[in-house]
């Protein structure tokens, strides 16, 4: 129905965006991703967008790129997996992230998004493994550790965006000491702290 959205960025809330489009604000929710890249108001913004319409409702959900979209949709595709979840399974893992713990089979990569549990993830495995493009994978994904996953929440907490956090795991190498403080200031260092 509605496949793209561009406009003005009215407003940034804590879930979603407001842009305005035509003299309309259109409330679109999105991924965190998206939020932390879609800059301040005023600033044009084009989103994918995926319309879910309810008896209760109509919600539009918005993706900066078109492989996130399609990414949401499949998600919804699984059974118990409704727009709540697949938000923040893209929100909480990059496309590519998601992809390559498929490919392996890491469903604890998975549990680590909040509001899923062990069953839901081997179910999202099962189902992803055969809809995703796993030849696709970039070469330089790296499976992601515990310890990768508390450097990403220490690079959060530190203020990075997500997609930043996840870009300086990934470029970590993985020869390097294991130990988390080492990790996170090379991890630092990458980010030119």
């Amino acid at each position: 129905m509605i496949a793209t959205v561009s406009g003005t960025l009215q407003e940034i809330r804590e879930d979603s965006l407001v842009v305005q489009v035509g003299g309309v604000g259109l409330r679109v929710s999105v991924p965190k991703s998206v939020l932390e890249t879609a800059g301040g108001p005023g600033r044009s913004i084009t989103l994918h967008t995926h319309l879910q319409l309810r008896e209760t409702g109509a919600t539009l959900y918005g993706f900066g790129s078109e492989a996130e979209l399609e990414l949401f949709e499949l998600l919804l595709a699984v059974s118990g997996v409704g727009p709540r979840i697949a938000l923040a399974v893209l929100s909480t893992l990059s496309p590519e992230v998601l992809t390559g713990a498929v490919s392996r089979e890491e469903a604890e990569v998975l549990e680590r998004v909040p509001g899923i549990g062990r069953k839901t993830a081997q179910r999202l495995m099962f189902h992803l493994r055969d809809k995703l493009k796993l030849e696709e994978i970039p070469v330089g994904v790296s499976a992601l550790t515990d310890v990768d996953a508390e450097v990403i929440a220490a690079l959060t907490a530190l203020g990075y965006s997500l997609v930043e956090a996840q870009r300086a795991v990934q470029s970590l190498p993985r020869d390097e000491p294991e130990g988390l403080e080492e990790r996170v200031r090379l991890a630092l260092s990458s980010l030119g702290s």
